[in-house]
């Protein structure tokens, strides 16, 4: 019986421990500087919130994959409840928000988790910690593998080898899956071509000022020919559609099962 005991005592103490490792490990994912707490009076939209002291916040690293079932899920997290406010810094954008990640009282991880967890939201590209964007490409994971939200449709990664389907994003933030097929550079801008005919199908671009930042982070252009690699970005048109990759985050390379 005694040794039941002991056995039981273990378990539940390397349960606690293992608990709080892993909160410490999110939580180190987006441990930004605090900018701040306050109470959450309403939401604006699918991804800002006004404090009750009327302060204006827009959630930093997502953006919105389905805007109305967004503001209904963060409504329902957010009004009512105490925030602490993270980020690197706490400049207001154009329209006077403050961008940060929201972190609910006793959370490990920010409200953006959460909305990519329900499958309302994708990744952005301009999250600049590796680690934050690591544990928020994590979430978008686990919906897509669950086919949460938006991700239970099947269009919401577009085939590169279907320029068609990804001219329909003009303008849009949209994430495009495929094989690069061969990189050129053209003046200062290198190609990540996805398909032959340069003139119709989809290419990302690395303009030439960029390209150190993608070889320190082992994503030289070069590198990648030949590799699939999922690209997120706002399509644009230049003979065929186009994403400019303007920071490393816009890339990820694939393995088999993802």
């Amino acid at each position: 019986m005694r040794n039941h005991l002991v056995i039981l005592c273990c378990a539940l103490l390397l349960s606690v421990i293992g608990v709080r490792v892993a909160g410490a490990a999110d939580a180190a994912g987006c441990d930004f500087d605090d900018q701040g707490t306050g109470r959450v009076a309403a939401v604006v939209d699918a991804r800002s919130f006004r404090l009750e002291d009327g302060r204006e916040v827009k959630l930093a690293g997502i953006e919105m994959a389905d805007r109305a079932k967004a503001a209904t899920a963060l409504s329902a997290l957010l009004v009512g409840h105490d925030v602490t406010l993270r980020g690197a810094d706490d400049t207001p954008d154009r329209y006077g928000r403050q961008v940060a990640y929201a972190f609910l009282a006793g959370a490990g991880t920010p409200v953006q988790s959460e909305l990519l967890r329900q499958g309302l939201a994708l990744v952005a590209p301009d999250v600049g910690d590796r680690n934050c964007a690591s544990l928020l490409l994590a979430a978008e994971a686990e919906a897509r593998q669950a086919r949460s939200g938006t991700w239970a449709a099947s269009t919401v990664i577009k085939n590169a080898e279907s320029p068609g389907d990804i001219l329909a994003g003009i303008g849009r933030f949209t994430v495009v899956e495929g094989r690069v097929l061969s990189v050129r550079q053209a003046g200062a801008t290198t190609y990540l071509n996805f398909g032959r005919n340069w003139t119709q199908d989809f290419a990302a671009t690395i303009s030439r000022r960029i390209v150190p930042a993608f070889e320190a982070a082992g994503l030289g252009p070069k590198s990648l020919e030949n590799r699939r690699i999922r690209v997120r970005g706002w399509v644009e048109v230049r003979r065929g559609p186009r994403i400019a990759l303007l920071r490393v985050g816009q890339i990820e390379v694939l393995g088999d099962g993802n």
